[in-house]
C-alpha cells in the first residue's frame, strides 16, 4: 500500500481592490451576474463572467427549476455559452460571486463539483488553463492557476 498526498495551492486577496484590474472587473461582472439569477427555491445566486482570448466577456447566472435537476449553475450557463458563440477561443479567467439570500457569504465559494467537472472539459479542450478566481458576496477572493488544481484526479476522455 502506497499513501497519495494530494493538495491544492490557491492565492488568497483579502479584498476585490487587490485583485489585478482586469480581475477586478471580471469580478464586478460577476457580482452583476449574480443579481440576475433565478433562484426562488435555494436563495443562493450565483454569478460567473468568463475573460476569453479575444477579449470578450462572457457572463452567466444560476437559473433554477421547480424540476431540480433541470436547472443550471452560473458557471456552466456561461461556459456553455462561451462554447457555443466562441468554440475556437480559449477561456482564459473565471470570476465567480456567489451569495445566499438567507446570510452573507464572506468566504470564497467554489464552484460545484458538477461544474467542476464542466470546466475541466473545456481547459482539456483548449489545452490552455483557466484561471478560477471565486468569492462570497465580500470578503477574501481565492485564486486557482487552474481547475485541475480544484479537481485533482480529472475524469476525461482517456478512460473512455
Amino acid at each position: 500500500m502506497k499513501e497519495i498526498k494530494v493538495a491544492s495551492i490557491l492565492e488568497v486577496y483579502d479584498t476585490v481592490h487587490e485583485l489585478p484590474e482586469d480581475v477586478n472587473k471580471l469580478m464586478q461582472m460577476a457580482h452583476e451576474a449574480r443579481k440576475r439569477a433565478y433562484a426562488p427555491y435555494s436563495s443562493f445566486f450565483v454569478g460567473a463572467a468568463l475573460l476569453l482570448e479575444n477579449k470578450e466577456i462572457i457572463t452567466g447566472s444560476n437559473q433554477e427549476n421547480a424540476s431540480y435537476p433541470s436547472g443550471l449553475c452560473a458557471e456552466r450557463t456561461a461556459i456553455y455559452y462561451a462554447g457555443a458563440k466562441f468554440p475556437k477561443t480559449r477561456i482564459l479567467k473565471m470570476a465567480i460571486s456567489a451569495g445566499s439570500k438567507n446570510k452573507v457569504s464572506q468566504k470564497p465559494i467554489p464552484p460545484c463539483g458538477a461544474c467542476r467537472q464542466a470546466i475541466a472539459e473545456y481547459e482539456i479542450k483548449q489545452k490552455f488553463p483557466i484561471e478560477i478566481y471565486f468569492m462570497g458576496e465580500t470578503g477574501k477572493v481565492a485564486k486557482s492557476a487552474s481547475l485541475e488544481n480544484l479537481l485533482p484526479f480529472l475524469f476525461d476522455n482517456s478512460v473512455l
